[in-house]
């Protein structure tokens, strides 16, 4: 670890010597230095000074109020029209870079990660190697295949996966086709094997439709963030299901910009539900910062977020978190984990 810090000071020193030089002059050059420079000073001087993450339950697995998001490991950006990031990130985010990324959330209290099957294998092998507890929750796809159900859960539960729950848009899609019971065929046989079994989805119409036809998820996850965002969908763009319709040419319609369409209606149903809830897509995928979009999920009734965090935000967003949570005056729902 030693060795990363000092690379990390070999590029700022190297950076700020430009900079004096007055060589800097773009904006991507002036994002990067800031970046190194807010990495240099979010470390404590003090590993054992840090405040650790509060956790809450779901079944009998403790999980930190805020872990970490897979979409940065897998490359999965979101970011709109930009045709690179993906790929950035990908390139970003070697073996080591995620092994040192897990090794700091951890060293914060961070104890659980969200990953997607296709990314399980590093998860594994960070943990043989460093003999990290690290708790995964993983998703699979919901099928009316009792036998395909079961193999994706054998397959999951093998690579570590500490709660299971079903793809957002797997069970989205399995809503819109008026396929309930293949979801709750899926829910049972996931309790069947032991672990916690959740729901996920970017439609609020996914989680309506589990209360309503008793699927009954031990938790919910479920995108949730502000429409105070440039990129976001004007209210007369706002479509359900908009996510599977393919992305649109016409400005303000949906183009891999939006993930919660109704935060209000969302908030207000999970009032009434007293089951956890795993919020994801808090910062729209980039897009909000977590000064705003972590107090605001944790005021609206989030008992967890789940966050994409690169290695150097993220002494800053655990302390957000913390700060957010210690500061929390109002919140209508009660804390279901």
């Amino acid at each position: 670890m030693q060795e990363r810090n000092d690379r990390r000071s070999f590029l700022l020193k190297g950076f700020l010597g430009t900079a004096a030089a007055g060589a800097i002059c773009s904006v991507e050059e002036q994002i990067l230095l800031a970046a190194l420079q807010q990495g240099r000073e979010a470390q404590p001087a003090d590993p054992a000074a840090k405040e650790k993450m509060p956790r809450g339950r779901i079944g009998k697995v403790e999980i930190s109020r805020l872990f970490l998001g897979g979409n940065l490991i897998g490359g999965w950006a979101h970011a709109r029209d930009l045709i690179y990031v993906s790929r950035l990130f990908k390139a970003y985010n070697t073996e080591e870079k995620v092994f040192e990324t897990f090794a700091i959330a951890e060293s914060y209290g961070i104890n659980t990660v969200l990953l997607d099957p296709a990314v399980l294998d590093v998860y594994v092998k960070y943990r043989e190697r460093t003999g990290s507890n690290l708790q995964s929750m993983v998703c699979i796809r919901p099928s009316g295949d009792p036998d395909d159900v079961r193999g994706q859960i054998r397959t999951v539960l093998a690579k570590g996966a500490t709660l299971i729950y079903t793809h957002g848009e797997a069970t989205d899609r399995q809503v819109m086709d008026g396929k309930i019971e293949a979801l709750k065929r899926t829910i049972d046989l996931i309790k069947e094997a032991g672990v916690p079994a959740g729901i996920g989805s970017h439609s609020l119409e996914t989680p309506k439709a589990c209360e309503e036809h008793g699927v009954d998820p031990d938790y919910y996850v479920k995108t949730f963030h502000s429409d105070r965002y440039w990129s976001m969908s004007p209210p007369e763009y706002r479509e359900e299901w908009c996510w599977y319709k393919g992305h649109r040419s016409e400005h303000g319609q949906y183009h891999d910009n939006m993930w919660c369409i109704n935060w209000e209606e969302t908030a207000e149903f999970f009032r009434g539900v007293a089951k956890p809830w795993v919020a994801f897509k808090v910062m729209a995928a980039g897009a909000i910062h977590p000064r705003m979009a972590f107090p605001f999920a944790f005021r609206n009734g989030a008992d967890f977020i789940c966050a994409g965090m690169f290695d150097f935000q993220i002494a800053e967003d655990v302390q957000i978190a913390l700060d957010a949570l210690r500061r929390l005056e109002k919140r209508d729902r009660p804390w279901c984990a």
